[in-house]
């Protein structure tokens, strides 16, 4: 595991870029946290870092919003908050999405349990006492 911890969303950048370059070949990243903590304004941040020009915000109720990156690689952003069970994501072809090699970011992947991918990239986002943020980072598989 490793942990980062940011103060401030100018610190985001950075922040964005170094978690792009850790991931290395980990393209599914599941984002947790409570509402509220951070988890689309970090996707937005890992986003911009890939050249990403459309507005980023949360699919909550299309589930999915897909972006093209500088290079014209799509990547996905999932927001599974909604959802009533599993069937949903299946239906929408969530395996597909995963098995693309493109981005995939995660929020709220504890309603689809049995339908991630054998390898991930885990951040939890907790706050800290001064309202910043600490990142917990783990890769599977």
């Amino acid at each position: 595991m490793f942990t980062l911890k940011y103060s401030s969303l100018k610190e985001l950048p950075f922040i964005a870029g170094f978690l792009i370059k850790l991931a290395d070949e980990y393209k599914v990243w599941l984002l947790e946290g409570e509402m509220g903590a951070g988890k689309t304004t970090l996707v937005k941040a890992v986003c911009e870092r890939l050249g990403v020009k459309d507005t980023v915000q949360s699919p909550t109720f299309a589930l999915v919003n897909e972006y093209l990156t500088a290079k014209g690689e799509s990547c996905y952003h999932f927001d599974f908050y909604r959802i009533k069970d599993e069937t949903e994501a299946m239906d929408m072809g969530i395996e597909e999405y995963f098995d693309s090699d493109s981005y995939c970011f995660v929020e709220w992947s504890a309603k689809i349990p049995h339908l991630l991918p054998a390898k991930y990239l885990k951040i939890s986002i907790n706050l800290d006492a001064q309202n910043g943020r600490i990142l917990e980072l783990s890769k599977h598989g």
